[in-house]
């Protein structure tokens, strides 16, 4: 699996904004709270957290920089962009996601870790058992983003136990799922029926990493 790490990704000025930002979702310790933020290329937002004109301006100066990471890993998906995610996701310190791949809507996968100074990353494995785990470790503001492929891209993460995660889940994302089999040269129903029989992992696939 092709990974692309870059610390620092955030503007000092984004970083604080998002981390002074009031949260108001209850989270237990083994619980989960998702604000979303969704901004298309058409402009239109659809802001839960983060004020209208942040999100737009987040859009601005990092989308070609998440666009140019779609390139890298996965050329051929660039054209089926359609919308990007920017959800704030709080998970308890005994909070734990199983190993799974994400949903195809998802062109380019990632993830910016926002606080606390210490934390647990994100670990990423070669099959669904967990075989061969590669372990991004925790750096506050620290990204780490990948292009899902059907079952090959597994990755899981987990709190250390001690504090709650802090995390930003920033996806490019598309509506075209024929298209994404497509170019993975991949057979749809199979997945279709992956999510029917497993409807509520396939629901939070959508926001974690």
């Amino acid at each position: 699996m092709n990974l692309k790490i870059i610390e620092n990704f955030l503007k000092i000025e984004d970083l604080q904004l998002i981390n002074s930002t009031k949260l108001f979702k209850p989270v237990g310790n083994k619980g989960i709270a998702i604000y979303h933020n969704k901004i298309t290329k058409d402009g239109f937002v659809d802001a839960e957290l983060f004020d209208e004109n942040f999100l737009k301006s987040i859009y601005k100066t990092y989308h070609p920089i998440a666009l140019n990471i779609l390139k890298e890993l996965s050329p051929k998906k660039v054209d089926l962009y359609q919308y990007t995610e920017f959800h704030l996701v709080e998970t308890g310190k005994d909070f734990s996601f199983p190993i799974h791949d994400d949903i195809p809507n998802k062109l380019l996968s990632g993830v910016i870790y926002l606080k606390p100074e210490n934390n647990l990353g994100t670990s990423f494995f070669k099959s669904k058992k967990g075989d061969s785990e590669k372990i991004i470790e925790w750096q506050v503001n620290k990204a780490v983003f990948f292009s899902r492929e059907e079952r090959k891209t597994w990755h899981s993460y987990r709190g250390d136990g001690k504090m709650n995660r802090f995390t930003i889940v920033y996806n490019l994302m598309t509506d075209d799922i024929k298209k994404v089999f497509f170019v993975e040269n991949k057979n749809n129903i199979s997945r279709r029926l992956r999510a029917f029989i497993n409807p509520y992992l396939f629901r939070y696939f959508k926001f974690t990493i």
